[in-house]
């Protein structure tokens, strides 16, 4: 059967015209693109490893499988003379991930300097991975962070300007009146965020937006 392969390949070859011969990487990379599809996130790269004797180039797979969970991979590989090569191999996913350059602890900002990047297979990052290292610059360390880890989403917040307990200024402005008193706030917040607070004249709690470091305006 082997025998009739080769001239039938080397005559579909003729009938298609000239082909383009590509690394086998580059031919497994096509394929696990396409099989991936849109799982794979913006960004990822396609790293293949083949084991054993490979060709230098080959024109396309006759024949290709792939473990998706594994990345396991066998194909049979058309060279440009017709002849057929069963390669086989790794093929994974990866992205660059930010994670930081040194401990950091509760409170502090994190800089671009604090962050550097690492190229992790796609499968060891998880769903609450921050992966995008500019959304990370400027935010506030939630809980403390190991050096060289990847940051989880739920370790960083934006950061706050005023939080539980602090004493506060409670404005009152509809472009016509505009009436201050003393406060506290019940909850944490960040610039823009609703909290509770509780006017400290009236003993009466009001949920405000915390609009600057110690300042709260009411919104209803």
């Amino acid at each position: 059967m082997r025998r009739f392969l080769i001239p039938a390949l080397m005559l579909v070859l003729a009938i298609a015209g000239p082909a383009t011969a590509a690394t086998p990487e580059t031919l497994v990379e096509e394929r696990a693109r396409a099989e991936w599809g849109a799982q794979l996130p913006e960004g990822a790269e396609i790293r293949v490893r083949v084991n054993g004797r490979r060709p230098e180039d080959a024109v396309m797979f006759s024949d290709y499988w792939m473990d998706r969970k594994t990345g396991q991979f066998l194909a049979n590989a058309v060279l440009e003379n017709g002849q057929v090569q069963r390669i086989g191999g790794l093929v994974w996913a990866s992205i660059a991930v930010p994670v930081t350059t040194r401990r950091l602890m509760p409170g502090e900002i994190l800089r671009d300097a604090d962050l550097d990047d690492l190229d992790l297979p796609l499968n060891r990052v998880g769903a609450y991975t921050v992966v995008d290292r500019t959304a990370l610059v400027g935010m506030q360390v939630r809980r403390m962070l190991p050096q060289g880890r990847p940051v989880m989403q739920q370790s960083v917040i934006k950061p706050l300007v005023i939080t539980r307990g602090d004493r506060i200024e409670i404005v009152f402005d509809d472009g016509q009146v505009r009436v201050s008193a003393p406060g506290r706030s019940l909850e944490d917040a960040h610039r823009g965020q609703e909290l509770r607070i509780v006017n400290l004249v009236s003993n009466r709690s009001l949920v405000g937006m915390a609009t600057e470091p110690g300042l709260v305006e009411i919104v209803r």
